[in-house]
């Protein structure tokens, strides 16, 4: 592990190098002015994370088309768990704030019913743990769980617990159920409102930690569900593309410090309990107290108490549901942001890995690419006016541009090249033809959702200055049509920006500017973007398209049935066009 570490920060160390000094070159006409310095500093600090996409994406494409087992290869414990009983006490997590119940209840009802059908209920129990702080939900909940109870009176017990106060939020949480009820388990198997995890991948995850004792985060590979809302629908064909080859091409050097996004995950409870309590960070401010971001923290806590943390990188049966429109993602991203940026009071923890330490680090420096990259573009439109000659080298300049735009978007074509290549995945997702086309309009559509969520993080960490915090309210979950007038409330810097960036776009020659419109086009039409995608007739039409497919939706697994979700009743294919496959992890012969 460690020689692949190293290899691995090699090729970043010689990336990092090459494509800095490349950019050196390019800004090298004139000599090097104090913008020109800013310029290249700013392109440096958004350099960490295209680079490990890009080589992430290689290896994972190297390992899915080289090893006839791409799990095994880089997830490297004991997997012969198939024919072996079930010894452990699992918990079901289930956390709640605030959340439509109706949805809740029919994904639990689905989890715990195929759970007893498949006779391996007697090893779980439910826990209903709620933060609600509305009496009317949850008074719902309370009710939703009596419901539950005695559909299930006899084969799984399940428990309600509500507490007044949601200190420590998520984490406080789980820290309040491992209090209480922790002794009683060897296992606890976090689940968000929206998780869904088939009984497959649930007994499968516990059977691997019965296997693997010295494993204490076992995280599965977390894929949206099926959906109805347009803005989701291509959002998560994106990344359903993308994660694959990232994650699997991640877990080879990460390897035992994987991971962990804080659901659809089971952890062992007695280390977890004992080495991962959170600290309080002192100070006043939005950056300290309850960390937000716990989740990858409990992961390093979890490895330095000398417990492996895994990534299981499985396609199916892990399942959750994206944000239904754009004001939803950009919340849960600040949430996300103010989070990990608190990180930076962690970095000097004692007895950390060293990776795990960078992975404190790159989740910091994430976010700070946002305002590195607005900086680098403002600047580099300020350079162009106020310069007399050409301020850059072309050549240089079309060779560097290309060049990042490729590793950007690596990931989702390293999967893709997979998909191509391989019968069961074309058919899975609908065919190469919707594929190509889906692939495109997804690139494009994400093109202009980038800068988008940079104006929101850069805007909101300079808030974070004054004061200014996000919280941990409810999250929308379902199908709802966004008001144009908080659209625009919202939105309006967004479209500041993108008039900023269309004005500059028109005094520049086209042959020039035309691979970056899309960075002025999608700010400037973000609040049209962001009404439109969430309405539910776009997002029928997008269905019916059959574009953005994703296999569940092409071969529906039984189970998913039993969620009713109408992505599964809509722009069906042909029973001919169908897979008889969804996916496999082995590569099959004809491969």
């Amino acid at each position: 592990m460690t020689a692949r570490r190293l290899l691995f920060v090699t090729l970043l160390a010689i990336s990092f190098a090459g494509l800095s000094a490349l950019m050196a070159v390019t800004l090298s006409p004139g000599g090097y002015s104090a913008l020109d310095l800013f310029i290249l500093f700013c392109f440096m600090v958004t350099l960490p994370w295209t680079i490990i996409g890009f080589w992430n994406a290689v290896i994972g494409l190297l390992i899915m088309r080289l090893t006839r087992n791409p799990v095994e290869a880089v997830c490297p414990i004991d997997h012969d768990i198939t024919d072996r009983p079930l010894t452990s006490s699992t918990a079901l997590l289930s956390c709640v704030r605030n959340e439509d119940t109706e949805s809740l209840e029919t994904n639990l009802t689905a989890m715990v019913s195929h759970l007893v059908r498949a006779g391996d209920a007697e090893h779980f129990k439910l826990f209903v743990l709620s933060d609600t702080d509305m009496d009317d939900v949850a008074l719902n909940e309370q009710q939703m769980t009596a419901r539950l109870q005695e559909r299930f009176a006899g084969q799984v017990e399940i428990v309600y617990r509500r507490r007044t106060d949601n200190h420590g939020f998520k984490a406080g949480n789980v820290e309040d159920f491992c209090d209480r009820w922790g002794d009683q388990h060897d296992f606890m198997l976090v689940l968000d409102a929206d998780s869904y995890m088939s009984t497959e991948a649930i007994t499968g995850l516990v059977r691997r930690m019965e296997a693997n004792p010295q494993v204490g985060i076992l995280q599965s590979l977390v894929v949206g569900l099926p959906t109805d809302s347009a803005f989701a629908r291509v959002f998560q064909f994106g990344m359903r593309l993308g994660m694959r080859s990232y994650t699997i091409g991640s877990a080879w050097w990460q390897g035992d410090c994987g991971p962990y996004w804080g659901h659809n995950a089971i952890i062992r409870i007695a280390p977890f309990k004992d080495h991962c309590r959170l600290p309080e960070l002192p100070g006043k401010g939005p950056l300290s107290g309850t960390i937000l971001s716990h989740d990858q923290v409990e992961a390093v806590l979890m490895r330095r108490a000398g417990y492996e943390v895994r990534v299981l990188p499985l396609e199916t049966g892990s399942y959750e549901a994206n944000p239904p429109h754009l004001l939803e993602f950009i919340r849960r991203d600040l949430r996300w942001c103010q989070g990990n940026l608190q990180y930076r009071r962690l970095l000097a923890m004692p007895d950390l890995k060293p990776v795990s330490r960078a992975q404190l680090f790159l989740a910091i420096l994430m976010f700070l690419g946002s305002p590195a990259w607005i900086g680098f573009m403002t600047a580099a439109a300020v350079l162009g006016a106020v310069s007399d000659q050409m301020p850059y080298r072309p050549d240089t300049g079309a060779i560097l541009f290309f060049t990042v735009l490729t590793m950007v978007f690596a990931p989702k074509l390293a999967t893709v090249a997979d998909v191509l290549v391989r019968k069961d995945l074309r058919r899975a997702f609908g065919g190469p033809i919707r594929v190509v086309l889906s692939v495109g309009a997804e690139i494009l559509y994400s093109a202009m959702l980038a800068p988008i969520m940079a104006v929101a993080h850069t805007l909101f960490m300079g808030g974070l200055i004054f004061g200014k915090t996000i919280g941990w309210g409810a999250q929308a979950r379902g199908v709802q049509r966004l008001p144009i007038k908080l659209a625009l409330q919202k939105l309006w810097p967004q479209t500041l920006f993108g008039l900023a960036g269309l004005v500059w776009l028109t005094g520049q020659p086209i042959g020039l500017v035309w691979p970056v419109i899309p960075v002025a086009v999608g700010p400037l039409l973000a609040s049209i973007i962001a009404v439109t995608t969430s309405t539910r007739t776009l997002g029928e039409i997008a269905i019916r398209s059959t574009l953005w497919r994703i296999p569940e939706e092409s071969a529906p697994p039984e189970e998913l049935l039993d969620l009713h979700l109408p992505a599964l009743t809509k722009g069906r294919l042909p029973a001919a066009d169908q897979p008889d496959l969804v996916q496999g992890d082995a590569k099959p012969a004809e491969a």
